[in-house]
């Protein structure tokens, strides 16, 4: 037979050969050069293919009722004065319009006043304010400003400020039923509303003041628990800016007429009485000033269209569904979060979201999604902390933030 020399191992039989040494050592190279590179190259997604029909995502100016169109504008009593048939005959269809879909008690009154919210709540303050102590309760920029007016300009001494950073609620149980109260129903710039008026007394003896503009038609008010609400077209409604809206309980009225308030000069813009007693003439369409028929118009059109949807109560559902939408999304999106964390307190309209990334970045996603116009207007307010803010209002279509969505992961990836 033949036979050969049993092989003796060692570890020279598995040593590779010099030039495959050379060969290796080059593939482990090029590998280590392809790793570096893949990570240091940014995050790449496709562009989505569906852009959302209506960008208008804004908190202020927001965006129109679907199907709007300026042909709305062909019945509006434009080269005519306010103070004619007409004019006052809108007004006044604009107020008790207001009281049907807000289901606003008989014996409140309701005013358009100027200067949109900011003008409203000012106006009841400066009027109103100083003959008790106030308690002024904010939880973002524009409840802080109030109170910054109390304080400075009105120079109130018998303050108490009841505050929490963004993202939360204070503790409204702290507020006095015999102080007035100043609160702000929904922080347009935190996306942290009141989920209830509970805390309030029925038996209390000051007045509260419902700062309501981004709340009001999109959220339920109970009427016996505010005295004075203040609200704007432009919110909810999807109106134009310049106009605001006043309503007074019978409580609020009462404090117009009994209390004059010492060394304040009231502007005219401001003034509500006439010889001590309330100008009730303001309360049927006599405003202050000379408003825009162009915006009453405007106005009514989007009163028609809310009854359209059934009223307060198809608005809210409208919105909430619109809230919903972007919860489903938040929850499946590791990296997007709720400003407010109680689920009970979050906004179903100014909806606003932190994201795990740079405020640089968040700011160049914004810029990129409003330039591929996809969403116009949806970065934080400029003294909230850095991340989303997208109006979810009535007037907002649930299936055109379902097409947002996408893009937001889009710029994400582009932008992170």
């Amino acid at each position: 037979p033949i036979t050969s020399a049993e092989p003796t191992l060692s570890s020279d039989n598995f040593a590779p050969r010099p030039e495959k040494m050379l060969l290796l050592r080059r593939a482990s190279r090029q590998a280590l050069a392809q790793r570096r590179a893949l990570s240091a190259a940014p995050i790449t997604s496709a562009e989505p293919a569906v852009k959302p029909a209506r960008p208008e995502f804004s908190s202020g100016p927001c965006a129109k009722r679907p199907g709007w169109s300026p042909a709305v504008y062909e019945s509006a009593a434009t080269g005519r004065s306010h103070r004619s048939a007409i004019g006052k005959a809108k007004l006044k269809e604009a107020i008790e319009t207001t009281r049907q879909v807000l289901n606003i008690p008989s014996d409140y009154k309701i005013a358009v006043v100027p200067a949109s919210d900011t003008g409203a709540i000012e106006m009841a303050m400066w009027s109103m304010l100083g003959e008790r102590p106030v308690d002024m309760c904010h939880w973002e920029s524009f409840g802080k400003g109030w109170l910054g007016d109390v304080t400075s300009q009105l120079k109130l001494d018998n303050v108490t400020e009841i505050t929490a950073g963004y993202g939360e609620l204070p503790d409204l149980s702290q507020t006095n039923k015999d102080h007035d109260v100043v609160f702000t129903f929904n922080g347009t710039t935190s996306g942290v509303r009141v989920p209830d008026l509970n805390w309030i007394a029925d038996d209390r003896t000051g007045l509260t003041f419902n700062d309501a503009t981004s709340a009001v038609f999109a959220m339920d008010i109970d009427w016996s628990k505010v005295d004075v609400t203040t609200y704007s077209w432009q919110k909810v409604m999807g109106g134009e800016g310049a106009h605001g809206m006043l309503i007074l309980s019978p409580r609020a009225v009462e404090r117009l007429e009994s209390f004059t308030p010492s060394n304040r000069p009231l502007p005219k813009i401001f003034r509500m009485t006439k010889k001590g007693k309330l100008d009730e003439a303001l309360f049927t369409g006599a405003t202050i000033n000379t408003p825009s028929m162009v915006c009453v118009e405007d106005y009514l059109d989007a009163l028609q269209w809310a009854q359209a949807q059934g009223g307060l109560n198809g608005l809210i559902k409208r919105s909430e569904a619109n809230l919903e939408a972007v919860t489903k999304w938040v929850n499946n999106t590791e990296w997007a979060h709720f400003l407010a964390k109680d689920v009970s307190t979050r906004s179903s309209t100014s909806v606003c979201l932190t994201l795990d990334t740079d405020p640089a970045n968040v700011k160049a996603m914004v810029k990129m999604l409003e330039e591929a116009d996809v969403a116009y207007d949806i970065g934080a307010y400029r003294d909230a902390p850095a991340g989303l803010r997208i109006w979810c209002g009535a007037t907002v279509n649930t299936e055109d933030l379902e097409a947002l969505f996408p893009w937001i992961e889009h710029a994400f990836a582009e932008c992170s």
